[in-house]
């Protein structure tokens, strides 16, 4: 106020000034570990700006950043109010906690249209599911996930979409989104056994190489057998994709359906009918194919997800599956510092596999 005035309290300079001080005001703010009284000066004109707590402001730098940081974790508004009454003696209410989140969905916006880069060589497109209310009633709603290894071999999360039920032509939608934001070409994109998947790729990029993950294959054959027979069932057909060469896995597979053809004909059926999609990881290395044939890099997003959303029973809104998501992602892409294993020799396979598609090879 001094600065602001021109003048120390009491000093005959301010005597039949335009402005004066006007008493103080006091207000309770909301720290990060507790509440506090703060007496905050007032000049008649009304002119006068705190810098530190500025008008109307009633929290202090680092409350926010600990509410976002429990939504995060997957705490609900209640919980993080009970957490903060709890830990700190802190009184906030519901409708305050949930202006704090709301302020995540512009950096969320921002995010979700960001520019891409031109080249991926491997995407991961996989979904999650969970509940919302709408109109009063709980649905499931499929959350899309794009997850993209990038030229310099890291993991990258794309985008989160949320769809009423997983489809191809949801994912069209998607994959068209990715086009507009700067995704020029996809070298291989690694899916699920969700039919129509690999048309609707082929319509977006119809030079990506669609490889359609094993762990989900064998678990849809498993839908298909007794349990008792789960067991010899995995075994069996581990020997079809842990072949060392395309033609020895057609000899397993084969072997498996002269085994296995009279008590469940439908999984070699099945195999035979996805083989070009299911065995496009033998084009490459051996200590590439696994990185290639499994989704497990977005399985192990999607499990980290799942933690954070396992607490609640149904989300009330779209836009706040959207905030807790965007947040656990930030908190995991922080581990996300090292490119996957010999990822320059993958690359180099890349450029000879796809001549001309890798930038700067």
């Amino acid at each position: 106020m001094t600065a602001h005035l021109g003048y120390e309290k009491h000093a005959a300079a301010g005597r039949n000034g335009s402005n004066s001080r006007n008493g103080k005001a006091v207000k309770r703010v909301k720290t990060s570990t507790s509440e506090i009284d703060v007496e905050v000066p007032r000049d008649r004109d009304g002119t006068f700006e705190p810098q530190l707590l500025p008008k109307r402001r009633r929290r202090l730098p680092g409350f926010d950043d600990k509410v976002l940081a429990l939504y995060a974790r997957g705490l609900t508004t209640r919980e993080i109010q009970g957490h903060l009454k709890e830990m700190y003696g802190v009184t906030v209410s519901p409708s305050l906690i949930s202006a704090v989140t709301d302020s995540v969905m512009a950096d969320v916006e921002a995010w979700q249209s960001r520019p891409l880069e031109s080249v991926y060589p491997i995407v991961y497109l996989d979904a999650l599911h969970l509940k919302i209310r709408e109109n009063r009633q709980v649905q499931m709603c499929a959350v899309y996930v794009a997850l993209g290894i990038n030229m310099a071999g890291k993991k990258e999360v794309l985008g989160l979409w949320i769809g009423e039920n997983e489809g191809a032509k949801f994912w069209l939608g998607v994959l068209t989104e990715l086009k507009n934001r700067g995704v020029e070409d996809i070298l291989v994109a690694a899916v699920d056994g969700l039919k129509g998947f690999p048309d609707a790729i082929g319509v977006v990029y119809p030079k990506a190489q669609v490889q359609l993950c094993i762990v989900h294959m064998v678990r849809n054959s498993l839908n298909y057998a007794s349990w008792k027979h789960h067991k010899e069932l995995v075994k069996d057909l581990r020997t079809i994709y842990t072949a060392t060469t395309l033609t020895a896995a057609e000899r397993a597979l084969e072997d498996f359906a002269q085994k296995w053809d009279q008590v469940t004909p439908y999984i070699s059926r099945s195999w035979r009918a996805n083989w070009a999609n299911l065995t496009a990881f033998y084009d490459y290395p051996p200590e590439m194919r696994r990185v290639i044939y499994t989704t497990n890099a977005i399985e192990s997003i999607n499990a980290q997800l799942r933690k954070v959303t396992k607490k609640r029973g149904a989300f009330p809104t779209k836009d706040s599956v959207l905030k807790v998501l965007y947040l656990a992602l930030q908190r995991a892409q922080e581990r996300w510092t090292m490119p996957i294993r010999d990822w320059p020799a993958a690359l180099d396979h890349f450029a000879l596999a796809f001549p001309g598609r890798v930038p700067g090879r």
